[in-house]
């Protein structure tokens, strides 16, 4: 998982902030309900299910759980790739009154690799440490696990009869990039995900900085992610020989123009409603800036003001960055060859071949040859209809907080399901200190209370996706 901020200057909207009635403790789950979270977490925490270990061990006891509430043994469904069955995956579904339009919740198993040597906890044992919960997966994302799973159960044993199908996908691969969790099941397993809509709470975002509930993001588009290599070469020879083809020279050459490289604006219905309700957060000339951008055209002054700063400036264009560079083979000998790998994050809408032509343009050197490292996987932008049924339920927990769209610079599974055609929506209401975000890291922990409130949050949420 990707939790990289939208791009928001918290600092900024601190005085708005303060000013929310969302601080006062928000409603919780029955006591009951909470505890099984809390339990659900604590054994999805000391499984490890990183890409070596594999999720079969997490996919089979989250369908023990399910199985063990009541859910029909043809309603839960574990599965795997034949040719990696450690990557497992398991498929629950709660039936609504119509089997039309289900909800789609995708839930990763897999996290990253953590040793014990570098925490001060052991990573794969929940541990209770002054109000926290640490952990790896606490935050991304055997937390939002629990808290799906959680729901699922108290939503069958309520007897809840929602509009629609709710089916929750726990998956593996997310962490690894690889292809047997959400991409696998949409191709080998299709009619198991075919939904009207997908929440997927890796995707999401809400935001605490120093103690305060800031805002919950609504993840509806995520830019494609496409690395490029660019290469020189020559014959090369005895380095007491120097010529003016040195591929290393060449190619830093290259680089430097290329980082001169800025993509136009192009703005999205998801960042254009992102800088509107951004603007009416702000004061100043930030405001002035965000309302200005969104002109036509866009004013000059606000677009180097906002371009200068990283947050909002991947909002607003494509960016490529290089990442890696390589060259030569011996010291006393002339390079026969220097590579560098160029990462790109194109805006939605934008394709692979006219981020490579502007990457071509900026090199401006024909003896550079530029190739595809990871091809590009397009997903259409989600449009934004159901702000309105998740400001409700955020308004219902904590009362005041701002509710944005979001466009992640980082990436998602949601990619594939929007890349399939199913409308897809990052949300989440497990609060994140923005100057102490911990996921992929070092002693990861989520917050008691802000695990209890997501439990809360995920329920109302559910019941209101489905109807």
């Amino acid at each position: 998982m990707t939790r990289v901020s939208a791009g928001l200057a918290a600092v900024a909207i601190l005085s708005v902030a303060a000013a929310a009635q969302g601080q006062a403790p928000a409603p919780r789950s029955p006591q009951k309900y909470e505890a099984l979270a809390r339990d659900i977490l604590s054994e999805l925490v000391g499984i490890n299910s990183t890409q070596a270990k594999g999720t079969l061990a997490a996919a089979k006891a989250v369908a023990a759980r399910a199985l063990a509430a009541g859910f029909p043994p043809a309603d839960v469904v574990v599965l795997a790739p034949e040719e990696h069955p450690e990557q497992a995956n398991v498929v629950v579904r709660l039936h609504g009154r119509s089997a039309e339009s289900p909800v789609l919740y995708i839930c990763h198993l897999d996290v990253v690799e953590a040793k014990r040597e570098d925490w001060s906890f052991d990573p794969f044992h929940l541990t209770e440490k002054d109000g926290w919960l640490y952990g790896r997966g606490a935050i991304d994302m055997k937390g939002q696990d629990a808290a799906v799973l959680t729901s699922l159960i108290r939503m069958r044993q309520e007897g809840a009869a929602p509009a629609h199908d709710v089916i929750a996908a726990f998956t593996a691969d997310e962490e690894s990039r690889g292809s047997n969790g959400v991409e696998w099941l949409l191709q080998a397993h299709r009619d198991l995900l075919q939904a009207g809509s997908v929440v997927n709470p890796d995707g999401g975002e809400a935001a605490l900085k120093l103690g305060r509930k800031l805002y919950v993001a609504v993840q509806t588009s995520e830019k494609m992610f496409v690395t490029f290599s660019l290469e020189a070469t020559d014959k090369g020879g005895h380095s007491s020989r120097p010529t003016a083809e040195n591929p290393i020279y060449r190619l830093a050459a290259g680089l430097e123009r290329l980082a001169k490289l800025r993509f136009p604006i192009h703005l999205t219905e998801t960042t254009r409603l992102y800088f509107e309700r951004r603007a009416s957060m702000e004061t100043g000339q930030m405001r002035q800036d965000m309302q200005a951008i969104l002109r036509t055209p866009p004013d000059p002054g606000a677009e180097e003001r906002l371009s200068a700063m990283v947050e909002t400036n991947i909002q607003l264009r494509t960016t490529c960055t290089t990442t890696m560079i390589e060259g030569g083979h011996a010291e006393n000998a002339l390079p026969q060859r220097a590579r560098a790998t160029v990462q790109c994050r194109a805006i939605p809408g934008e394709s692979q071949d006219s981020v490579a032509a502007a990457i071509r343009a900026a090199v401006a050197d024909p003896k550079i040859a530029l190739g595809v490292v990871t091809p590009g996987k397009p997903a259409p932008d989600s449009a934004p209809k159901v702000m309105t049924t998740v400001e409700s339920v955020t308004h219902s927990m904590w009362p005041g907080v701002m509710v944005l769209p979001e466009m992640s610079p980082g990436a998602t599974d949601s990619i594939y399901t929007r890349g399939a055609g199913i409308p897809s929506y990052g949300i989440d209401g497990m609060f994140d200190d923005l100057d102490d975000a911990r996921a992929h890291g070092r002693d990861e922990r989520i917050g008691v209370a802000a695990f209890g409130e997501e439990v809360e949050f995920t329920y109302r949420l559910m019941k209101a996706m489905a109807g």
